[in-house]
């Protein structure tokens, strides 16, 4: 693969993360809320660095892993992003574009794995 979309994809998972860190300091200081964003934050950031280590893979095999990874954290993301909402914790208007992209992470990197 070219080294230009691994870039772009870089900053664009490096973005998704701090977006999560944005909406996790946005949070209602609740236990629920506070558990249910820790679990985003986990999850989100690691998209991110999960990226740039499957762009870093010494092996083709490596690289399947790494990004097998990433699916599976902005999966995880879009669904705590989920049970932000519809716990009613925050409003959909502040996880509408975050979930929009984990979505489109899932399938970006799927496609990514299943050439």
């Amino acid at each position: 693969m070219n080294p230009a979309p691994h870039k772009d994809l870089k900053h664009r998972t490096k973005q998704f993360a701090l977006a999560v860190v944005t909406l996790f300091k946005l949070l209602p200081k609740t236990t629920e809320a506070q558990v249910m964003g820790r679990q985003l934050l986990r999850a989100g950031t690691s998209v991110g660095a999960n990226t740039r280590a499957a762009f870093r893979g010494r092996s083709k095999r490596e690289y399947i892993a790494k990004l097998g990874v990433v699916i599976e954290e902005a999966d995880e993301s879009g669904f705590w992003l989920e049970m932000l909402t519809e716990s009613g914790t925050m409003p959909l208007s502040s996880t509408e574009a975050l979930l929009k992209e984990s979505n489109e992470l899932v399938s970006i990197f799927t496609s990514l794995v299943t050439r």
